[in-house]
């Protein structure tokens, strides 16, 4: 390992000359081993510095690395403080400021361990010992004790049989009503539980009694007296609902946690005021909604519960946005991000309600919200249309960048801006959206992309967005559309798709592509779509609807929805919504369209999927390959081996940006052929 002094970097060392225009060039596929992408920022406990992470794509092993770095709060200071092969994730300061503790498998450990980094330089040291390794943790006030998230059970069916010498596996053993989860695998008996780890004597012991159910989001109170934590607890088959609750126990093992919420949906994140009297958390929206939750923010005096009945104040109810991670600040307010009409800004109220005060404006995404200091300033993570994530300051509601990532690959790069977008579909919703218009584009028709996001309530916004640019780099507009169930436009918006998939947000999608036509942007004659997730699902409901597109790519989707059942991760949704297919089969059939309807399908249409995805399996795309197939409809299936929902190997994810150039390219462009190993291109 390098020593740290010498990788202490001025701040105007990161910044390239300046490029011009001329001398810019294109984005492409093999971008993905040049971004940087920085997350997790932690400002220390006396201000002067914020460590974060930085993941990049490592060509030579395929893979992705994750390294810690630390910036002075002046921004005038980086220090990378990590360089292993292994990765290093969730850094953490001791409260006494001393010592960085980060995530880690390196030395062979099992699983990630938590390892001890002295800020002040020498080797990091393994602190944990954790069978099957750490998913989450947390700092006691007084840096004695660490609060740690485990598996009680560690997945037998990768365990070595009794002997320890056969490498057989053994049978996975399934009872739970979930039994499946994206990139965790089959789900048997194991929970993740609190342990309360001793720093000095490095012993651990079970937070609570009783019987073992999952627990997450542990927060210790400031004075070190009590955790708070999420979990569903009870009699029930608490795999059969999504009722979450924040509990509270004393800090100490074998605790009686106690239930400080009622409400009979989601609650989570939650955050303790300064004299840990009261908790500030996120609430979630009608539990037959879960699926389309738009959390809100509330608020229950813990010291008062449950005398009280454990009545809640909801802080954001006029709000009629989703908020997220709420930190509690010591100058009186509970700070959030806001995700609101394609942006996200943070948000602040006094937890004895009020009006929701803006703290950050402008066109971008502001997010990450870490702890705010003393002074009342925090670090954020920021994001536009041309600029990747990068590391922010937040005073006195001004923004004031940190660290500088990406500075010099940007300056390589033409890179288009990014217009809202507004179309009124047929029954007269108005729908809003994103434009990006090709790199040098003077006006006319062009080659044109429906590009989809999924969620279904997720939205596209103001942030930076790789394919999209990649996109107007190789000549295409690219529209995205927030259609009906997109977040940042109130809950009636979002949850107007309930039970009623692919019908209005497929009004949608086509209203919003004939008002780019309408425009003159849109070559009516060189349409494309696509998606991935519920965007893959939604580009297999619109080519089933409409024949206009040239050429589609659904990724990761499905459109023979009663062949799900049982086989991803979302029965319960699915009992919730459409009911028991085989107690009531029409709701089933009608959300089956697109595959029960296929023969009407024209658009030739590239099926990309994950071999391991549990979130959409790849079900969905190889029976939609199949049917097209059968049909004669000009159609691939390309198949990641070990990839989950999200595919992460670079050479991957450089294969499927190039594959979707060239199925564009033939069939939108209408350039001819596509060459057999069309995703193996590295140089576009």
């Amino acid at each position: 390992m390098l020593r740290r002094s010498s990788l202490l970097v001025p701040a105007l060392a990161v910044l390239p000359l300046a490029a011009t225009a001329q001398s810019r060039r294109p984005l492409r596929a093999n971008d993905v081993y040049r971004i940087r992408d920085v997350r997790d920022p932690q400002r220390s406990p006396d201000g002067k510095w914020v460590t974060y992470t930085v993941s990049t794509a490592d060509s030579t092993r395929d893979r992705n690395d994750s390294d810690v770095w630390m910036s002075s709060w002046d921004g005038t200071q980086h220090v990378r403080l990590t360089s292993t092969p292994e990765g290093e994730s969730n850094a953490r300061w001791s409260p006494d400021g001393k010592y960085i503790s980060f995530v880690s498998g390196r030395q062979g450990a099992e699983g990630g361990q938590i390892w001890l980094l002295d800020r002040m330089g020498g080797e990091a040291q393994k602190l944990t010992t954790f069978k099957g390794g750490v998913d989450e943790y947390s700092w006691s006030p007084d840096g004695k004790r660490i609060a740690v998230i485990v598996e009680d059970d560690p997945d037998t069916a990768t365990a070595k049989s009794d002997t320890g010498k056969s490498k057989t596996p053994k049978p996975i053993v399934i009872d739970r009503y979930s039994f499946k989860r994206d990139i965790v695998g089959y789900l048997g008996g194991k929970r993740e539980r609190i342990y309360l780890f001793d720093v000095a004597t490095k012993k651990a012991e079970l937070l609570s009694s009783g019987p073992a159910f999952d627990e997450s989001d542990v927060a210790w109170s400031p004075d070190g007296k009590r955790v708070a934590f999420v979990s569903k607890r009870g009699d029930v088959d608490v795999d059969r609902d999504h009722n979450t609750d924040i509990w509270v126990a004393d800090a100490k093992g074998g605790a009686a946690p106690r239930k400080v919420t009622t409400w009979p949906g989601e609650d989570g994140a939650p955050t303790w005021s300064p004299d840990s009297k009261s908790i500030a958390y996120l609430q979630g929206g009608e539990a037959k909604y879960y699926a389309y939750s738009m959390d809100r923010l509330a608020v229950v005096d813990v010291d008062d519960c449950p005398k009280n009945g454990c009545v809640a104040r909801v802080l954001t109810a006029s709000l009629d946005r989703a908020v997220e991670q709420p930190q509690w600040g010591s100058d009186g307010y509970i700070y959030f991000p806001v995700t609101d009409d394609r942006t996200v800004w943070i948000g602040r109220v006094k937890p004895a309600g009020g009006t929701v005060e803006k703290v950050s404006t402008g066109t971008r995404v502001v997010g990450a919200l870490g702890q705010p200091g003393g002074d009342g300033a925090m670090s954020v993570l920021v994001s536009d249309d041309t600029t990747p994530t990068e590391v922010f300051a937040l005073e006195n509601g001004a923004l004031r960048r940190i660290s500088h990532q990406n500075d010099a690959w940007v300056a390589e790069l033409q890179l288009v801006p990014v217009e809202d977008f507004e179309s009124r579909s047929r029954d007269g919703t108005i729908v809003h959206g994103l434009l990006a218009k090709p790199v040098g584009y003077k006006g006319g028709k062009v080659p044109f992309l429906l590009r989809i996001h999924g969620g279904p309530n997720g939205q596209d916004e103001h942030g930076f967005f790789f394919e999209r640019q990649l996109f107007a780099a190789n000549g295409y507009a690219v529209l995205a559309v927030n259609y009906r169930g997109s977040a940042g436009r109130g809950e009636a918006y979002q949850t107007a798709i309930y039970g009623d998939w692919g019908n209005k947000e497929v009004v949608d999608l086509l209203g919003a592509v004939d008002e780019a036509t309408k425009r003159g942007v849109a070559d009516p004659n060189k349409l494309g779509i696509g998606g991935w997730s519920y965007g893959g699902i939604l580009t297999d409901y619109t080519i089933a609807t409409d024949t206009r597109f040239k050429g589609a790519i659904s990724g990761a989707g499905s459109a023979m929805q009663i062949a799900m059942y049982g086989v991803d991760q979302y029965t319960v949704q699915y009992e919730t919504e459409l009911g028991a297919p085989w107690k009531n089969i029409q709701p089933w059939l009608k959300v089956s369209y697109p595959f029960l309807h296929a023969d009407r399908i024209r658009t030739p249409t590239l099926f990309l999927v994950g071999e391991k995805d549990f979130n959409v399996p790849s079900v969905g795309s190889e029976q939609m390959y199949q049917a097209l197939r059968s049909l004669g409809v000009p159609t691939q299936l390309i198949i990641y081996p070990g990839q989950f929902h999200g595919i992460t190997v670079p050479s991957y994810k450089v294969d499927r940006l190039n594959r979707y150039l060239a199925w564009y390219d033939r069939y939108v462009k209408g350039n001819g052929a596509m060459a057999a190993n069309a995703g193996a291109s590295g140089t576009r």
